[in-house]
């Protein structure tokens, strides 16, 4: 919904927050279903509002759990029952500089500073570890803004006892706590603050008549930027950029004005601007943000703008290019094809409002910022937080170097007649094995971001992945695939709980970008191979339909196990028998985590 994107009109979604509310709930969009629990140091009502107008947009249906005011520390501490049967999916501590229990004076030794700033923390630190022991969840922790005043004018923010230094020491430890700790994320309101106005965020007239925080304006903006955590927590990032080129990626339009005539570099203002939100693009690219052009142009003149020496980017920073007469919306669903992603994992950037709308109307899902002068591109794609980094691994930083071997893959492909000779001349190697601590990272990951190949898309928080890994109940593994084009890094994850002599599969997922290669075949030949070692004698599959799964529906009967039950949802139930199964897998080379010593 573009009343719900940045910018937004703040006035607007307070007055008009139940019938926006209303219209999300009817628009027939099947979302997850999460639970938050809310510990409030402060009045949280309003921003719970807000942050569930936010997710239902974003694709979750919350549930909330709302602390008395001010009684954050005793919930954390000492749940009640009501709390505990709520079992949250993640937690939310909303405390600011309101919370600071105790400041420095200025009679206070700098030991005795020290000493008051571990006690604050330590208070903080004990909090986190009670509530990640009690719920195994993820936890969202508000750093702190700046106070309002500065009592020792601009010293205040460099003497070991002003008001503002104290608070970036807090700031700085609860980022050190962060960086140690998995599923455990900092809500940035020092950023969020200083970019409102401090000033008016800080108002003190609301905390005075109705502990609000900050100013009810800035309530939106507060609960928008909390959701980007939290979708990102739940696997509902963007996955790729698209991008237009003519008064997108640079001035003016490259078939009319020519190369020379475009407007990208030093030279000016404008031309700076663009260079600038072009090194903004190629930055994201770094996160693993998949860069793709759809443009109405001649694919020459694309070629060589991106070539302009004044520019940024580069024809090769981009997995697929489309620069074509074609409708925008069909080369879109054509570059989600050719990626093996949905259409609504991307974003689309585009000057021109006509286009825009096409694109928004006929594509569901797709995100099309509103483009409105360059000077503002990077804050629109920025404050959206499309790519919120809640998570940041290894396969990441080469998520564009796969996705282009990818495409040298598909090339190869065509020059064969036998799709199994093709297979062959990859000459691929699986390393698939149980899980390794190094690995635990990407695969949680994957398990909160694959929504297509994943039977029962069921979503693990760093902690319940840590306890799967500790625990002999389970068989896990991972599996990790090379070729001659390239790694493509940890693609596969399954895991199956033991009962008795049987194996339930609890997950079953895959990476689209390794489609059709056979490796499923290979980590169920080596799933099976590790049943018969633990006198595992039946394997129960399970099928979840999500909007997203329809792919998989139907996998565990490719595998050759029995349909033992359906009922009317879709949901199915499958069955074999592991002394009847025989190897399936002819094409790729399978070793184990032996050979990566």
């Amino acid at each position: 919904m573009k009343e719900l994107e940045y910018p937004f009109d703040a006035e607007y979604i307070m007055k008009k927050r139940k019938s926006i509310r209303r219209t999300l709930l009817a628009d027939g969009s099947t979302r997850l279903k999460k639970k938050i629990a809310v510990f409030g140091g402060s009045t949280t009502n309003d921003l719970v509002v807000y942050l569930d107008l936010f997710l239902l947009n974003q694709g979750i249906e919350a549930e909330f759990y709302q602390s008395e005011y001010a009684q954050y520390w005793q919930d954390a501490m000492f749940p009640s029952e009501e709390l505990l049967s709520f079992k949250p999916d993640i937690v939310w501590i909303h405390t600011t500089n309101r919370n600071i229990a105790h400041y420095p004076s200025m009679s206070d030794s700098r030991e005795q500073v020290q000493e008051l700033l571990q006690n604050e923390y330590n208070k903080f630190e004990q909090m986190w570890k009670t509530i990640a022991a009690t719920y195994h969840c993820p936890i969202i922790q508000n750093n702190f803004e700046m106070p309002f005043y500065r009592l020792m004018g601009n010293k205040d923010i460099s003497d070991y006892r002003g008001r503002s230094h104290f608070v970036s020491e807090l700031n700085r430890k609860f980022c050190e706590y962060a960086d140690q700790t998995e599923g455990f994320y900092i809500h940035d309101i020092n950023y969020i603050s200083a970019a409102y106005g401090l000033k008016q965020w800080s108002d003190p007239s609301y905390w005075n008549m109705y502990k609000y925080a900050m100013c009810v304006d800035a309530i939106p903006e507060f609960s928008f930027n909390l959701s980007h955590i939290v979708k990102s927590v739940f696997g509902k990032n963007k996955k790729a950029l698209a991008l237009d080129l003519d008064n997108t990626l640079w001035g003016g339009v490259v078939g009319d004005d020519g190369v020379d005539g475009i407007q990208i570099g030093q030279e000016t203002g404008v031309s700076q601007s663009y260079y600038e939100f072009q090194q903004y693009v190629k930055a994201l690219k770094e996160l693993g943000v998949i860069l793709t052009v759809c443009s109405k142009n001649d694919h020459e003149n694309a070629i060589a703008g991106l070539n302009h020496p004044e520019g940024a980017l580069r024809p090769e920073d981009f997995i697929i290019i489309k620069a074509n007469w074609e409708n925008k919306d069909r080369n879109l669903v054509e570059t989600a094809g050719e990626l093996n992603i949905l259409p609504d994992s991307i974003v689309f950037a585009d000057d021109n409002p006509a286009e825009r709308a096409i694109v928004s109307d006929r594509i569901a899902g797709i995100s099309v910022p509103v483009m409105d002068g360059v000077e503002n591109y990077i804050m629109t794609l920025d404050r959206n937080g499309y790519f919120e980094v809640t998570n940041f691994s290894e396969d990441d930083l080469k998520r564009n170097e796969m996705y282009k071997a990818n495409a040298q893959r598909a090339a190869q492909q065509a020059t064969f007649a036998d799709y199994k000779d093709y297979l062959l001349s990859l000459d691929m190697t699986a390393v698939i094995d149980d899980f390794l601590p190094v690995y635990l990272q990407r695969i949680t990951q994957l398990s909160n971001k694959s929504n297509q190949f994943n039977v029962t898309t069921r979503r693990y928080t760093p902690t319940e992945m840590e306890e799967v890994f500790h625990s002999g109940d389970y068989i896990r593994l991972y599996g990790k695939l090379t070729d001659k084009f390239g790694d493509n890094g940890v693609v596969s994850v399954v895991i199956g709980k033991k009962d008795g002599d049987v194996l339930h599969m609890e997950l079953w997922l895959m990476s689209c970008r390794v489609l059709k290669r056979d490796m499923e075949l290979a980590m169920l030949d080596r799933l099976i191979e590790r049943c018969r070692e633990q006198g595992i004698r039946t394997v129960k599959g399970y099928y979840y339909p999500t909007a997203k799964n329809k792919m998989v529906k139907e996998l565990y009967g490719f595998f050759g196990f029995d349909k033992i039950s359906e009922d009317e949802a879709g949901n199915s139930v499958w069955q074999m028998d592991v002394a009847s199964y025989e190897n399936r897998n002819h094409v790729i080379r399978v070793e184990d985590n032996t050979s990566l010593q």
